[in-house]
């Protein structure tokens, strides 16, 4: 896998992939399950691609956000 996430849009999707996450922890402990694991899911998603640098969405749209990123951590 090439990574086609980075920069900003990994930035971004590292903020709301932990939101997400607090969302899921608050929905859980309302007992709404159902909202706690579609937002959960999705949190993890969003950081799996933090971690990973790459995006099956992205792979299929053919965007890459990785070349000429200012913001690139790595």
């Amino acid at each position: 896998m090439e990574r086609n996430v980075g920069g900003l849009d990994r930035i971004v999707r590292g903020v709301l992939g932990i939101w997400l996450l607090v969302t899921a922890a608050a929905a859980y402990s309302d007992d709404s399950t159902e909202r706690a694991a579609i937002a959960g899911i999705a949190g993890l998603g969003l950081l799996t691609n933090v971690a990973t640098g790459f995006c099956g969405g992205n792979y299929l749209l053919g965007v890459d956000t990785t070349s000429g990123d200012a913001c690139d951590a790595n």
